[in-house]
């Protein structure tokens, strides 16, 4: 394979596919480049713009030994450069992103002679932030199928404790005692009835020997 070829593929650009951010939070577009030429000053990065609704191509940052954004248009002074071409990173980040800049970010980076390279495409979603917690589709899956079990399991516990205090006040309210237990206890009126009978007894033997001397 001729030299010249190899020279042409030596560059390789990577930037992530898409880009989700919330209004008004400060948003990072990657980018990071790989060149087998060493790094000079003739190395050149470019981000350009195009809307979501489409239109024409802009050039929003520019990188030539230092960082010069744009001056005008809607990123005018939202732009900064938080990328380090020693380490092979051109990365941009956007201040407040609005709803409108939704759209489609190029990082394009040339190392002379590695000059010809692919171009990555970065699509930025801008999107209001809502609630704190937001449930994304795995998540309400998950509860739409456990939910149905959750209830199951609540309604059996509740059952089950019913069933419980049932029985408890069953057991209360048929208690018997036991014949050892009824044996115990003494029996007042019997022993009454058999001492006042012994007593009149007594009292007929000795009524007898006192009328009868002989």
């Amino acid at each position: 394979v001729p030299s010249d070829v190899c020279n042409v593929l030596s560059l390789e650009i990577k930037a992530s596919p898409k880009v989700r951010a919330f209004v008004g939070e400060q948003v990072l577009l990657k980018c990071s480049f790989k060149s087998s030429s060493p790094i000079t000053e003739s190395l050149l990065v470019d981000w350009t713009y195009r809307p979501l609704a489409g239109g024409q191509m802009e050039t929003v940052f520019h990188y030539q030994s230092v960082p010069h954004p744009t001056t005008a248009g809607k990123f005018k002074d939202r732009i900064s450069w938080v990328g380090n071409v020693a380490n092979g990173d051109a990365s941009i980040a956007i201040q407040s992103p609005v709803l409108s800049d939704n759209g489609t970010f190029i990082c394009s980076v040339k190392n002379p002679p590695d000059v010809y390279h692919n171009i990555p495409q970065t699509v930025l979603v801008v999107t209001e932030r809502g609630l704190a917690f937001q449930l994304t589709s795995a998540a309400l899956l998950s509860i739409l199928v456990f939910l149905p079990s959750i209830l199951v399991v609540i309604l059996l516990l509740v059952r089950m404790g019913r069933k419980f205090r049932v029985m408890k006040e069953k057991g209360k309210c048929g208690y018997k005692k036991s014949s050892i237990e009824v044996s115990d206890e003494p029996e007042h009126t019997d022993t009454a009835g058999c001492g006042g009978k012994l007593r009149e007894w007594c009292l007929n033997c000795v009524d007898t020997d006192e009328e009868d001397p002989y």
